[in-house]
Parts: C-alpha cells; structure tokens; sequence
C-alpha cells in the first residue's frame, strides 16, 4: 500500500527478522492506529516509536503477500518454538470431524511447565483420550511439541457475545489446578 511500512520482529527480542519469516508484525502510515486517545500508558503498550504493534504474527512471500499466521496471545513458547493454539485447533476439529459443529467443542490454551515453558492443555466438551489426541496430530504430521500434555472437559468452550472464543476464560480454565 502507498505510503505504508511493515516490519517483522522476533516478538521475544524485538530484533528485526526477515519479512519472510514469521514474527510480530508491525505497521506505520497516514492511517495507522496511532494511539488511545488520552491514555498515554496503554499508547505506550503498542506503539513502538511510530510503528504500531499489531499483535498478529505474519510473514510476508516472497511476492510481498502478507499472511496472518495468527494472533501473538494464541501462541505458546514450548522449549523455544513458537506453537500457534488455532492450528492445533483446526487440526482436531478436522480428525474428530467436527467441521459441522455449531459451537465450539475444543480450545486449545496453555499453562506454566517448568521444564519447556509452556505446556498445551485441551478444553473439549466431549470426551477424548490424551492417546488418541496424540495418534492424530502425530499422524497429521505435528511433532510432540504441539501435542497437548492435559486434557480437560468443560461443560461448554468460554466464548464472548460475538461468538468469538473468551481468550481470557481459556487461559483461566487452562492453568487452574
């Protein structure tokens, strides 16, 4: 677009990365987000200097393509890499056929582990095995990163007015006890 920039950054270091690979992205421009009017705290949040702080993870083809691989808040870091909870999500949702659902029967979310950082956890309105979850993303091809170590069944997935899931209810659920 004319008279606009992007950049894409490791979202740990803030370091810049190649517009290929996927990271934090950035933008600026006459018609940018440019701040939350009187609130210079939450401004300073997601801006960085006059770049805007998105909070998608993007990537860029080579043909200058922007793909949105989703959002930096549905992401875990497990033992370093970058784990994207909608993938693993559309992935289930697919082996269990549940394409024709028509409220969300699973969530991915996250709590602490000690030993990779974060530790995936599955909210599921049904009742499903941790051994057969394993036997279908291992053979959609995940590796045992993107496995969930917990599964917990729930009465209904959190979702908001829109429809949207509850972000927020998800983490919640996902790292009590």
């Amino acid at each position: 677009m004319p008279g606009h920039a992007a950049r894409i950054l490791n979202p740990d270091t803030m370091e810049s990365l190649a517009v290929t690979e996927v990271g934090l992205l950035l933008l600026k421009g006459p018609n940018i987000f440019g701040g939350y009017l009187n609130d210079p705290e939450r401004t300073a949040e997601v801006m960085d200097g006059e770049w805007f702080i998105t909070g998608d993870l993007a990537r860029f083809d080579e043909e200058g393509y922007l793909f949105i691989e989703g959002r930096l808040s549905r992401f875990s870091k497990i033992a370093g890499e970058m784990v994207p909870h909608g993938t693993i999500e559309q992935a289930l949702v697919e082996a269990f056929d549940l394409l024709d659902s028509e409220m969300p029967m699973l969530a991915i979310g996250a709590r602490p582990d000690a030993a990779k950082g974060e530790a995936l956890v599955l909210l599921a309105v049904m009742d499903v095995e941790l051994t057969d979850v394993r036997e279908k993303l291992s053979a959609a091809g995940y590796s045992n990163l993107w496995i969930p170590k917990l599964i917990k069944r729930v009465e209904a997935i959190p979702t908001l007015a829109t429809g949207k899931l509850d972000l927020r209810a998800i983490k919640e659920l996902s790292a009590a006890e």
